[in-house]
């Protein structure tokens, strides 16, 4: 069990990654609403990155890039591919059919599927409270998405959304899996560079529209207008490679179940996020949401096992 120091550096890391990742939403929001297109932004996003990362571990810890076996290698695409690139992917198929709330909503159960994964096949020990930490977020988000009101279902958007999810419990699970012998940076090296490879093997460089990067974005409310590769930039930068590093952090210090309830403050810090920038008012009803969120991730804090009864493997804490 990591020392309380240690968990506490994990919850910040997870909490101050899903607070850049509900940002980013609302920056690429306006990069996709000034012309550029979702596909070639997650493409631009995984390049980037991967760049970025690939380079500071070259200079840092070359040493450790290394991958310990083939095997290895498959669960670092397999994160890639199916955590990293194929999550932005459904969520934007998924947003294109349906409420965003909705959708987020949806992929947000990703802590819900970690837990039944540890509980039925780990046969981990998990306290009753999680399980009412969960209700109260899932119950929560539900206030947040407003389903109910006036909502179409889509089959296509629905299926994108569960995929969303599914994808995302993946990122979690490998990503505790892989962080018991590797270190975040390079891990999240190579996840990003499997996701760069998928997505430039299907849509090739030589076709991007390059004159997209030079368009002006207008920031509402400001009077900015800065240039789309700046935006672009913020994307990589601190939408991508600063959070997912964060969450890495987060899963290997307080693991994947936990990491996964503490990212659920991300739609409510989203749903704000697009309130003041955008102009997408928040309801009563989506505030009190918001609340119970964050009311749940307080009580799956304290579902946690003190040192001593970690200590004891065979003792049920209900």
């Amino acid at each position: 069990m990591p020392r309380p120091s240690s968990s506490a550096i994990g919850v910040v890391a997870v909490v101050t990654g899903s607070l850049l990742f509900a940002v980013n939403g609302t920056v690429a929001k306006l990069a996709m609403e000034a012309g550029l297109g979702p596909t070639r932004l997650v493409e631009l996003r995984c390049l980037g990155s991967a760049v970025v990362l690939v380079t500071a571990a070259l200079v840092v810890a070359p040493r450790k890039l290394r991958p310990a076996s083939r095997r290895e290698v498959a669960v670092l695409a397999l994160l890639g591919v199916v955590g990293v690139a194929l999550v932005q992917w459904f969520y934007l198929v998924a947003i294109s059919r349906l409420p965003v709330g909705l959708a987020l909503l949806i992929e947000y159960t990703a802590p819900l599927i970690v837990a039944l994964w540890a509980r039925y096949v780990f046969r981990e020990q998990v306290r009753a409270r999680v399980w009412w930490a969960l209700a109260a977020c899932l119950a929560g988000l539900g206030l947040v998405a407003q389903v109910g009101d006036d909502v179409r279902l889509d089959a296509v958007g629905l299926l994108a959304a569960v995929g969303a999810a599914v994808a995302l419990a993946t990122y979690y699970l490998l990503g505790d899996r892989l962080l018991t012998t590797r270190d975040p940076l390079t891990t999240h090296a190579w996840s990003l560079g499997f996701a760069a490879l998928f997505w430039v093997v299907l849509q090739p460089l030589w076709t991007f529209p390059t004159s997209t990067l030079s368009i002006d974005v207008a920031v509402p409310g400001t009077g900015l207008q800065p240039p789309m590769w700046l935006l672009v930039a913020w994307i990589v930068l601190l939408g991508t490679v600063a959070p997912y590093l964060l969450f890495l952090v987060g899963i290997q210090r307080v693991g994947a179940a936990r990491a996964g309830l503490l990212g659920m403050v991300e739609p409510v810090a989203a749903s704000a996020a697009a309130w003041a920038v955008l102009g997408e008012s928040m309801t009563p009803v989506q505030l009190v949401g918001g609340a119970v969120v964050i009311a749940g991730v307080v009580l799956a804090e304290t579902a946690r096992r003190s040192r001593d009864q970690a200590l004891l493997p065979d003792t049920v804490v209900t």
